[in-house]
């Protein structure tokens, strides 16, 4: 991990959400024809809520910010 662990911080459960559901509807930047946006949503938070009853701790890097956190899905 290239980051020092001080500068990690719990990932938000709506961000990761967020990141999983971008996950179901692209392969990289090309779209997935074969899943739409709700069934992504639900599927995404689902997974979220799983994974917080398991025990899971998700953490988040600082954003990098500039032009390349615009190609991810960053909304900031």
């Amino acid at each position: 991990m290239p980051e020092p662990p001080d500068k990690l911080t719990l990932a938000d459960p709506k961000d990761l959400a967020d990141a999983l559901a971008f996950a179901l509807r692209f392969h990289g930047r090309k779209r997935v024809h074969h899943a739409d946006e709700y069934m992504a949503a639900i599927t995404a938070e689902r997974l979220v809520e799983h994974l917080e009853r398991a025990g899971f701790v998700v953490m988040k890097r600082p954003p990098i910010g500039g032009a390349a956190a615009s190609g991810r899905g960053d909304e900031s």
